[in-house]
C-alpha cells in the first residue's frame, strides 16, 4: 500500500520524492523550508492538493523552527519563508491558497505561542480534508463514466498528487469502487514522464487496468474508437480556462474532432475566479529536462529547447468540471469563488 503523499510526523514534513519513482519508493523527513522549497521546485512534490498540503506544512514549518520570540518578528519571519514557498511553483494555485489559509489563522492570533499552534493546527486540518474532498470528487465524477469505459488521462492527478485517493484517478478509482469495469490509457507525459512513472505505478498497484502511450499516440487511438472519455487533473481554473500539465490541450482539441466527453476533476481549491487566463504566469522550466533523456543528451548542444509545464485549456472545449460539491457543466457562468462553492 503507498503511504500517504505528504503528512507531518511531529516537528518534520514526511514526503513520497516522486523522482525516484517507479524504481523504488523513498521517505524523506523535512524538517527545514528550505528543503521543502527544494523539493517543490524538483518535482518531489508536486500536484495541485499535494501542493497545497506543502505549502500550508511549509508554513507550519516555519513556525515550529523559527527561534523569534517577538509576535512581530515572528510574523515577518514566517511570512518571508510563506513567500520563498510561494515562488517556487507559479501557476499552481493550491500552493498559494495552502499557505495563504495557515497565514491568516496564524495572525488571527497575538502570541508566538498561539501562532504556532494554530499554523500547525491548520496545516494538519487542510492534509486531513483533502483524502474527504477527494472521496467526494470522485464519486461525484463516477456517476459520469460508463461501465466498460476505456479513460485516457494525461500526466498524474492521483493519490501522488493529493494526500490520497486522488482527483482524475480520485474518479478512476471511485468508479471501480461503484462495480464498473473499466481501464485506463496514460499518457506518459513528457519530459518528467509523471503519467508513465507515477500514474501506472498508481494504478497498478491498485490492480486498476492501465497501458502507457506516448502522449502523441493519444489522437490516433480516439481515431481508431479505444477512448471513451478523457479525464484529467487541473493546477489553476480561471473563468475561462483550465491550467494543467503541458499536453492537456492538445487532448482537448483532439476529443472535440472525435466527439469524445473531456471532463476536468478538481477541488474548490483550484477554483482562482479572480483572474483570467490571460493573468496566469505559466511556469516555464529548464530546458535540460527536454535536451537529455535517462542520462544521455538527446538535443545537440546549443539547441534551445522551450520547456513549458502547463498550458490552458479554453473552458469551451471541457465537458464538465468534477468537483467535490457537484459537477459543473457549459456554460460555466456560474464559477464558485476560490474554495467556496
Amino acid at each position: 500500500m503507498i503511504p500517504r503523499t505528504i503528512e507531518r510526523d511531529g516537528q518534520a514534513i514526511v514526503f513520497i520524492d516522486q523522482t525516484l519513482l517507479p524504481e523504488r519508493l523513498e521517505v524523506v523527513a523535512c524538517t527545514d523550508v528550505e528543503r521543502l522549497a527544494i523539493a517543490i521546485r524538483r518535482l518531489e512534490v508536486r500536484g495541485a492538493p499535494a501542493l497545497g498540503i506543502a505549502g500550508a506544512y511549509g508554513v507550519a514549518l516555519a513556525a515550529i523552527t523559527s527561534t523569534e520570540t517577538e509576535y512581530g518578528p515572528f510574523v515577518a519571519e514566517v511570512a518571508k519563508a510563506a513567500a520563498s514557498l510561494r515562488a517556487t511553483r507559479p501557476t499552481a494555485v493550491n500552493l498559494g491558497w495552502g499557505i495563504d489559509r495557515t497565514m491568516a489563522a496564524l495572525q488571527a492570533t497575538g502570541t508566538v505561542h498561539e501562532a504556532v499552534e494554530a499554523a500547525v493546527r491548520e496545516a494538519d486540518t487542510i492534509a486531513r480534508e483533502d483524502e474527504g474532498v477527494c472521496r467526494a470528487l470522485g464519486k461525484n465524477g463516477a456517476d459520469l463514466i460508463p461501465d466498460g469505459a476505456r479513460i485516457l488521462t494525461h500526466c498524474n492527478a492521483g493519490a501522488l498528487a493529493c494526500s490520497t485517493w486522488g482527483t482524475a484517478l480520485g474518479v478512476v478509482r471511485s468508479t471501480v469502487e461503484s462495480g464498473k469495469k473499466i481501464s485506463v490509457t496514460a499518457c506518459e507525459t513528457r519530459p518528467l514522464l509523471q503519467g508513465a512513472r507515477l500514474t501506472a505505478f498508481e494504478l497498478h498497484e491498485d490492480r486498476i487496468p492501465v497501458r502507457v502511450i506516448t502522449d502523441s499516440t493519444a489522437a490516433f487511438l480516439m481515431q481508431r474508437g479505444e477512448i471513451d472519455c478523457v479525464v484529467v487533473g487541473a493546477d489553476r481554473i480561471t473563468t475561462d480556462a483550465v491550467f494543467n500539465k503541458i499536453g492537456t490541450y492538445m487532448h482537448a482539441v483532439c476529443a472535440r474532432h472525435h466527439g469524445i466527453p473531456f471532463y476536468v476533476a478538481a477541488p474548490a481549491s483550484t477554483f482562482d475566479t479572480g483572474r483570467r487566463a490571460k493573468d496566469v504566469t505559466i511556469e516555464e522550466r529548464n530546458g535540460d529536462e527536454i535536451a537529455t533523456f535517462n542520462g544521455r543528451q538527446t538535443v545537440p548542444a546549443g539547441v534551445p529547447c522551450t520547456n513549458f509545464a502547463f498550458d490552458r485549456t479554453p473552458l469551451d472545449l471541457v465537458s464538465a468540471i468534477v468537483t467535490e460539491r457537484g459537477v459543473l457543466r457549459p456554460p460555466y457562468d456560474r464559477m464558485p469563488d476560490t474554495g467556496n462553492i
